[in-house]
């Protein structure tokens, strides 16, 4: 997949799929402003998740934030939607404009510190079309961002910085998972954006 927009970025995946980064897709002071913006004006939950049956604790805070309404199911959770605020909204005007992509829905996550983690996953859920393009964005501390190939199981790692973007599309959800580990060497809080498209709840 060719670049959409003239910035530094490097291809992550070898195969089956693009995910894009590009790591200094917002400058320092500006991710920096976000960051602290985000903290006060997302109405940041607590969720818990269905695992093999089981009401568990999400290791994360979160909040689903979408246009007219829209709910999303989340590991067996259906997610009521949040309007946008200010924030969120000149975030994803500035992603769209550059990649020439539209979103309707965000999923913010908050990582406290690194014990707060994502297992592996795919943003694959039928709501999401059958190859979605997924805008991640973060904020605050670099994280380690891990791919597992479905059918192969290679594994392919990239840590994302203060202000990147990593442009996910293709068959990368078809065929890849992904998931954030825990690291008890991070000590400071992280704040993810997943802007998506979501075609149906249904």
């Amino acid at each position: 997949m060719t670049t959409l927009f003239p910035a530094d970025s490097v291809e992550v995946l070898p195969f089956d799929g693009s995910a894009q980064l590009f790591p200094s897709f917002f400058e320092t002071s500006l991710a920096q402003d976000y960051f602290t913006a985000l903290n006060s004006e997302v109405p940041w939950e607590e969720h818990h998740l269905i695992l093999f049956g089981k009401k568990v604790p999400e290791p994360r805070r979160s909040a689903w934030i979408a246009d007219d309404d829209i709910h999303y199911v989340y590991s067996g959770v259906e997610r009521t939607a949040h309007a946008w605020t200010p924030s969120l909204t000149l975030i994803r005007n500035a992603i769209a404009s550059e990649t020439h992509h539209s979103f309707n829905s965000v999923l913010a996550n908050l990582y406290r510190d690194g014990n707060d983690a994502m297992g592996w996953h795919a943003d694959d859920e039928p709501c999401n079309g059958p190859e979605p393009v997924i805008a991640s964005v973060s904020f605050g501390a670099e994280r380690r961002f891990d791919f597992r190939h479905r059918f192969n199981k290679e594994k392919v790692s990239v840590v994302l910085p203060h202000g990147s973007l990593l442009l996910m599309s293709g068959l990368s959800q078809h065929c890849w998972q992904h998931g954030i580990a825990r690291s008890k060497k991070i000590t400071s809080p992280r704040i993810n954006l997943t802007f998506r498209f979501v075609t149906s709840t249904t």
